[in-house]
């Protein structure tokens, strides 16, 4: 039997080197937070465009409204979900899945893409509000949000539901404090949210780690770098497809990498 880090190896190639084929993602229906830019937004443009019908979660609507345009111009489907992951509570949560059964009565595809960097900081230092608001943010209201929809996506026959994570929610890094500690909180509710959900068949449960990707947040956190040294957003769309479309079907439980890692 194959190892844990042997099987996400193993996984994390053909995640990489996949080609989505036309209408891959047709009649899915795919939630994703942080649609309004970077990561979120590439994803949800080429889920759009293989056939999926995508909402699209984040805080700022003006944002979101320039992503559907994008997608109805090309001939896709979408809808906004407007949720400020920082301030919303019981009732917004409440409110988007209510939305959702009425639309749909079910969810194919979860992605966890929004996030906050914070400062990057030693903990010594670390300001105790911020450190609170990024946990909140990155983990506190992926669990919640999960934990909401998880009944729309047990009514899936065939249901994928991903956490961004980050190489330093693996191997802890110096002063990259709530960030890296909310990244493994992520890897952690994933393992436990997989555990509980191995015996359902038809929800699968990963975790993707996107590498280094030409976004703001890593623009803040490595203003000095080369635009050259990352991804753009769209080369890691397809990978994304893969967790969230039938080619991932069968894997669960696993934290993947989007890129290779680093030598």
């Amino acid at each position: 039997m194959s190892s844990p880090d042997s099987s996400a190896r193993l996984a994390s190639l053909r995640m990489r080197a996949h080609q989505p084929q036309p209408g891959e993602l047709a009649g899915r229906v795919v939630a994703i937070t942080g649609a309004s830019g970077g990561i979120g937004r590439a994803v949800a443009l080429a889920a759009a465009s293989h056939g999926a019908q995508v909402l699209l979660v984040g805080r700022t609507v003006r944002k979101l409204e320039a992503v559907y345009d994008e997608i109805l111009a090309a001939g896709g489907a979408a809808q906004i979900a407007p949720l400020n992951l920082e301030t919303a509570g019981a009732p917004e949560y409440r409110q988007l899945a209510d939305a959702i059964a009425d639309a749909y009565g079910r969810l194919d595809g979860l992605l966890h893409n929004a996030a906050l960097l914070g400062t990057l900081t030693p903990i010594e230092q670390y300001d105790v509000p911020s450190f609170c608001k990024v946990l909140h943010v990155n983990l506190t209201a992926a669990f919640v949000l999960t934990q909401t929809l998880l009944p729309l996506l047990r009514a899936s026959p065939d249901a994928s539901l991903v956490f961004t994570s980050s190489s330093v929610g693996r191997r802890g890094r110096a002063y990259w404090g709530a960030y890296a500690v909310s990244k493994f909180g992520i890897e952690g509710l994933a393992q436990t949210l997989a555990e509980e959900t191995a015996h359902l068949g038809t929800l699968r449960v990963n975790v993707i780690n996107p590498g280094a990707a030409r976004t703001p947040m890593r623009r803040a956190a490595f203003p000095a770098e080369e635009l050259s040294a990352s991804a753009a957003p769209e080369e890691l769309a397809n990978a994304y497809l893969w967790l969230l479309g039938p080619a991932g079907h069968g894997v669960h439980g696993l934290s993947l990498d989007a890129q290779a890692p680093p030598d």
